[in-house]
């Protein structure tokens, strides 16, 4: 069993980081416990000659760097001799064009098996547009005319709808979507089989549409810089090949689930005006008129509202067969609530750091290390923040119009409580003191290595 994220940028995107290049993030992968990456931007030409430099071939479909960059990328491994990253061929493609008298604006996802398909990807594309501008080009091009270009590639390339429910750019979004999938991609629609449902929704949310029941839901992380890894991913339960992932995507055979975010953490999950800070549910909007009561421009009709106006069944409802899936904050937001810090500080990443080097990979202490192992390594406010994320205990506040929301573990002053209360341990909570080395756990004590390169 794996953990995939085929969603990523290169450093050759729009607001990327400088950092997004394969040795970074190989080592970040390492560090969050993914074992498959999309590349990203395989269509830019700087991107693509830098792949085929620094990727060699490994398993059937997919590629590893080279030695020398992958032990490099292996130094900050949280488990010493720790299988290495492999990646995929992906790209993401904007178009934008007319249909039915609408301006469509819709994101797709693009794999390819090897070079030469990805080749041939890029040629045609080329022909419609730069593609050096920008590492996910815009083109006007209907979508339907994208995913022909893609089966015409060969064999085994395989086209996914993106963040299917995001207002402005998703198949399904509120601005400038469809109503169903096969209107995007017309006569082609029978070769869709798997859709990426976004950070503003979560699986319990598509399952009330009957008419996703065709497809299987993937979560990828949508990742502009190397520590984003992993925010949303899919797990797979299949051999390490390109046509066994293509397989469980077409079939759900070997399909293991997805990490997902809390869908109120997602950008886009509530309607609102974030100009005028106004946030409003399904039923105030509709009370609104879909305006803004403040300035009177339309409201951004978020994802919740845009999936209640599809749905077909009540909340609650399960497909057969479906998938099950987890959410999770990451493990920087965790610690950044404990020691009151922000996830990106020096502080947070130091002891993010240090839990790593002694537990093991950041999803393995959000999902798998006993409970137990986690108190002794990072305090008794680690173990109970993990221990209520792993139940769904979270205090929400939601996103809207591009404003990504919030998700608490501890409600105000209940960390100075646990303080309070707690009875004195060798280690001591990361909230109240400077972090100190943990005692090594038995796990621990087979694992090596320092946080990979900012």
């Amino acid at each position: 069993m794996f953990i995939a994220d085929l969603h990523i940028h290169s450093r050759f995107s729009r607001a990327c980081s400088k950092d997004c290049d394969l040795e970074h993030l190989s080592a970040w992968a390492l560090r969050k416990g993914i074992g498959v990456l999309g590349t990203g931007d395989f269509t830019h030409p700087a991107w693509a000659a830098e792949l085929r430099e620094t990727l060699v071939p490994a398993e059937p479909g997919l590629f590893r760097i080279r030695p020398d960059l992958e032990r490099r990328a292996a130094r900050g491994a949280p488990n010493a001799g720790a299988d290495p990253v492999r990646f995929l061929l992906s790209v993401e493609i904007s178009t934008i064009y007319r249909r039915a008298d609408r301006t469509r604006k819709v994101h797709h996802l693009i794999y390819a098996p090897g070079f030469d398909a990805a080749d041939r990807i890029t040629a045609a594309l080329a022909r419609i547009g730069n593609l050096a501008a920008d590492g996910r080009p815009i083109l006007g091009l209907d979508s339907r005319d994208l995913l022909e270009i893609t089966l015409e590639a060969g064999p085994g390339c395989f086209l996914v709808p993106a963040h299917v429910w995001t207002p402005w750019f998703g198949v399904l979004g509120s601005k400038s979507g469809f109503d169903a999938v096969p209107d995007c991609y017309a006569d082609l629609a029978e070769h869709i089989f798997a859709v990426e449902t976004g950070l503003s929704s979560d699986p319990p949310m598509n399952w009330t549409c009957s008419s996703l029941d065709r497809y299987r839901l993937v979560s990828n992380s949508d990742a502009h810089s190397p520590p984003m890894l992993g925010r949303e991913a899919t797990v797979f339960d299949t051999g390490l090949s390109y046509a066994a992932i293509a397989e469980a995507l077409r079939t759900g055979n070997g399909l293991g689930g997805t990490i997902e975010f809390f869908p109120e953490e997602g950008k886009y999950h509530l309607d609102g005006h974030r100009k005028c800070g106004v946030r409003a549910d399904p039923g105030q909007t509709r009370a609104l008129d879909r305006r803004c009561p403040r300035c009177g421009k339309p409201l951004t009709v978020g994802v919740l509202h845009r999936v209640a106006e599809l749905a077909d069944r009540p909340a609650g409802s399960r497909p057969a067969g479906a998938a099950g899936y987890t959410c999770l904050v990451q493990l920087p937001q965790v610690v950044g609530e404990i020691v009151a810090a922000g996830p990106k500080t020096k502080k947070v990443a130091a002891e993010v750091g240090r839990l790593v080097a002694a537990l093991g990979p950041e999803l393995a202490i959000l999902r798998e290390v006993p409970l137990d192992e986690l108190r002794r390594a990072g305090g008794t406010p680690l173990g109970e923040a993990i221990a209520r994320l792993r139940r769904g205990e979270v205090i929400r506040d939601a996103g809207y119009d591009g404003e990504y929301g919030t998700i608490r573990l501890f409600r105000p002053g209940e960390l100075d409580e646990m303080a309070l209360f707690a009875v004195p341990s060798e280690s001591p909570s990361p909230a109240r003191e400077k972090p100190q080395p943990a005692r090594r756990t038995r796990a621990a004590a087979r694992q090596d290595g320092a946080a990979p390169p900012e």
